[in-house]
């Protein structure tokens, strides 16, 4: 090993924010580094970016360096871990492992998508070992929210390094595997150096519930309900959606499954041989001829998505299936923040319906797939770090777990955010640089930054709207016809009841004769002046000065 060898830890996503997960592992001297990437997520855009459909991790760093980069490992196929791969990959086109469950996602939402990867995937499960560069990588495996999720081991000259991905201690889950506690208590007695732990949960006391506790609530709902029963969940929890339809087949009673994304990833797992065992769902056909106290609909859309099943319902737009007064809608998910408006609002709707809503406020109907701050201690006490790094959430959580491992005794905690590069070894962990990060958009077929996609001016847009102006001018630079102007997005009238097109004209009219016909030759010096007129003139009456375009040709 060189004197000048490190090992250092980048996350360009996913420790500052939830979603958009991407760690990047370097190891070598400053100038001759090799790599490993960890996961490669998405995050879901707002109202303040309109038009996008998904935000991703700014990957131009190790872009520049992908023959250096050994590898890409996927953690479990949740769309803040993997959802970017499809689009990122093509740049970087180097080997990908992940498991068979995350695989057969991949294709399809390529399928779904029509992207252009065909990604070949390694298979990779708990207990393999991959050698990359100067990384072993073992998977080890883990509970989470999904089919097949793990944690790794990375291995190098310098220590053992475990990921944590996403998990939790769940002793009666309704799909395995169990958290695999006495490999992390073998990878403790074998020396950790650091470990990079989930904080999504860290503020919250306790132990999450088991999944079995969840089963049985749902079971208890659906015995007791009178009429239909619709529980919305998200879509990857295969494990949930099992333990729904057992319930739904103890209680006599058929299940429906509504929501594309729902029925890829069934699919998927019925491949795998996941679903083995549960009766075939009934077609969307055939719902309006079963009884109804015999049926169960599992459906997408808990999120409040426009587009979803249970919108879908709320609207009464769905062609084969409807619920009515008497029904139960349960909820059987957590909102995520920034949601909670388009969620009231379904809400609403089916209330309004005559529908009984359940959520998990009023029964256990959802736990997380994130440790709770007891998890995180027994976490702490199998592996015995020296170093303990927060990642996977915002702020408030992961000052919230560092408090927590400082508190537990673990000797180094560092303050790590996207774009630092975190030296683990040799010597103390130390912030030695900032690496480009951000977020980059992807806008229907395509990617790039704010700029690039136009947002910034289509978010101005969505506020103050466009004013378009065309003047023509003849030989003496006199009006050749009259200018034309057309306005989109701006109100009809000021406040005198006068038309905002008619009001803007005259300042059309009024820029251009202000200046002296010798002065007009300097076209982009008129088409400014025209500019300047009309939004002054806009914000006069309205108080919002619009996006202005002139056009000034000489005839």
């Amino acid at each position: 090993m060189a004197k000048n060898e490190e090992l250092v830890f980048v996350p360009l996503g996913g420790v500052g924010e939830i979603g958009m997960n991407l760690a990047l592992y370097g190891y070598g001297s400053p100038s001759n580094r090799e790599w490993i990437m960890v996961d490669c997520g998405v995050t879901f855009p707002g109202p303040e970016l309109p038009g996008v459909d998904l935000v991703l991790a700014d990957v131009s760093f190790i872009a520049a360096r992908k023959n250096k980069l050994k590898a890409i490992i996927i953690t479990h196929a949740h769309e803040d871990h993997y959802g970017g791969l499809n689009d990122i990959w093509p740049g970087l086109n180097v080997p990908v492992y992940a498991s068979g469950f995350t695989a057969g996602m991949l294709e399809a939402k390529r399928d779904y998508e029509g992207t252009r990867a065909e990604i070949p995937v390694t298979p990779f499960k708990a207990g393999d070992v991959i050698n990359v560069g100067p990384f072993s990588i073992e998977a080890v495996g883990v509970n989470h929210s999904i089919p097949e999720p793990m944690s790794l081991v990375i291995r190098t000259p310098l220590g053992n390094v475990v990921h944590t991905g996403d998990w939790k201690i769940d002793h009666h889950p309704s799909l395995g595997p169990l958290t695999d506690e006495a490999r992390f208590r073998a990878l403790g007695d074998e020396g950790v150096l650091a470990v990079m732990c989930d904080s999504t949960n860290s503020m919250r006391d306790g132990v999450s519930p088991s999944e079995e506790e969840v089963s049985e609530g749902l079971r208890k709902i659906i015995e007791a309900a009178e009429g239909r029963v619709a529980i919305t969940t998200f879509s990857s929890n295969v494990g949930r959606i099992r333990s729904i339809a057992q319930a739904a087949e103890a209680a006599g009673r058929e299940v429906l499954l509504l929501g594309s994304s729902l029925k890829r990833v069934c699919a998927v797992a019925d491949d795998l041989g996941i679903m083995e065992g549960l009766k075939p769902f009934i077609a969307e056909d055939e719902f309006g001829f079963i009884p109804r106290d015999k049926v169960v609909i599992i459906l997408t859309g808990s999120q409040g998505e426009p587009r979803a099943a249970l919108a879908k319902i709320a609207r009464d737009e769905m062609r084969h299936v409807a619920l009515t007064a008497g029904d139960t809608v349960v909820f059987s998910s957590r909102t995520i923040p920034g949601n909670e408006k388009a969620i009231i609002e379904i809400k609403n709707g089916l209330m309004e319906q005559g529908i009984h809503i359940v959520t998990d406020s009023e029964a256990l109907v959802h736990v997380s797939g994130h440790p709770r701050r007891n998890e995180l201690l027994q976490m702490y006490e199998w592996t015995r770090p020296q170093i303990l790094v927060p990642v996977h959430g915002e702020a408030a959580h992961l000052i919230s777990q560092a408090e927590l491992a400082e508190q537990a005794g673990i000797q180094f905690v560092p303050r790590v955010r996207n774009g630092d590069m975190l030296r683990l070894a040799p010597g103390e962990p130390e912030v030695i640089d900032q690496v480009p990060h951000g977020r980059i958009y992807k806008d229907g077929k395509l990617l790039g930054d704010l700029d690039e996609m136009g947002i910034a001016n289509r978010r101005k847009l969505s506020y103050v709207g466009h004013v378009a102006v065309n003047v023509v001018l003849d030989a003496r630079y006199e009006f050749h016809g009259d200018p034309e102007l057309v306005t989109f997005g701006l109100p009809q009238c000021d406040q005198e009841g006068e038309s905002m097109e008619d009001t803007l004209y005259d300042a059309v009219l009024g820029a251009v004769e202000s200046i002296p016909r010798a002065r007009r030759k300097d076209l982009e010096t008129l088409r400014e002046s025209i500019r300047r007129a009309v939004r002054g003139t806009a914000n006069d009456a309205w108080g919002k000065k619009p996006i202005v375009t002139v056009f000034v040709t000489k005839v």
